[in-house]
């Protein structure tokens, strides 16, 4: 009994370690901005999608994470712990960019689509303004592609 509960007890310290910790080893995917080429993380259970990047001090510029949702419907995100400047880009089946929202590290506001998205990619904080990226813009790469 003292070590099942010692095991126990061993196993949520380890668990909470982890919530404390960015989560670095997701899949990977290109995605392409125009001619600009995105690493991006893909963040596609519900668990890996509610870490997102927290706890993360730096990203490089050309990466980012996506998040992939089941089927489209509103998606509000938030920054709690989450260390980083960001910009959502909230993006519809076909790749094409609904809204952007800019984020503040360490706040609770929600950041909404502006209509139902099944992806929602982040970038450092700027990324998409700096290269003329805005709503209406098409995003290229396997998520996007046609599917019949």
């Amino acid at each position: 009994m003292a070590a099942a509960l010692s095991f126990c007890l061993a196993l949520s310290a380890t668990c909470a370690l982890a919530q404390d910790a960015p989560q670095m080893n997701l899949p990977r995917v290109k995605i392409s901005a125009g001619m600009h080429l995105i690493d991006a993380q893909v963040a596609q259970t519900p668990e890996q999608r509610a870490t997102g990047l927290m706890f993360r001090r730096e990203m490089p510029q050309h990466e980012g994470m996506l998040f992939v949702f089941e089927q489209p419907a509103d998606q509000c995100f938030w920054m709690k712990n989450t260390l980083l400047p960001l910009t959502a880009a909230f993006v519809a089946n076909d790749g094409t960019i609904v809204n952007l929202a800019d984020m503040k590290p360490q706040t609770t506001n929600p950041h909404c689509s502006a209509q139902p998205v099944r992806y929602v990619l982040e970038m450092n904080k700027g990324w998409f303004a700096k290269r003329g990226i805005k709503a209406g813009s098409k995003l290229g790469g396997q998520p996007f592609e046609v599917r019949n």
